[in-house]
C-alpha cells in the first residue's frame, strides 16, 4: 500500500458512512477520515517488515480446543420482564425489530 492509498478521503468516508447506514456530522467526517489514514498508514509499514525466516502460523498459544461446560448462571440471569424492559418495541414477550431479510 503507497502513501496515496493510505489517505481517505472525505467523499470516500461519506460513502463508506452510507454503506454502513452511519449518520456522520462534517466534523466526524472530517475526524474519521484523519484516524482511518492514520491507521492504514500505520498498517502499511507491515510491507516492509522482512519476514522470509518466520514460520507461519494461525495461533502461538499452543493451546488447542479449549472447552467449558455450558452453565446457566441464574444470578446473572435476566427474567424476560427485565430483558423487556428498554425496549422501544416489543410484543407478546419478542423484541420487535425492522427487518432485514426482503421478502422475494
Amino acid at each position: 500500500m503507497d502513501k496515496a492509498s493510505t489517505k481517505l478521503t472525505t467523499d470516500e468516508i461519506k460513502k463508506l458512512a452510507k454503506l454502513a447506514n452511519l449518520k456522520l456530522t462534517e466534523a466526524q467526517i472530517k475526524k474519521m477520515a484523519e484516524s482511518v489514514s492514520s491507521v492504514l498508514s500505520y498498517v502499511s509499514q507491515l510491507k516492509s517488515l522482512n519476514t522470509t525466516d518466520t514460520e507461519e502460523t494461525s495461533q502461538v498459544t499452543g493451546q488447542e480446543n479449549v472447552f467449558r461446560d455450558d452453565v446457566v448462571d441464574a444470578e446473572r440471569m435476566l427474567s424476560q420482564a427485565e430483558a423487556l424492559s428498554n425496549s422501544k418495541n416489543n410484543h407478546n414477550g419478542y423484541f420487535m425489530v425492522k427487518a432485514i431479510f426482503e421478502e422475494v
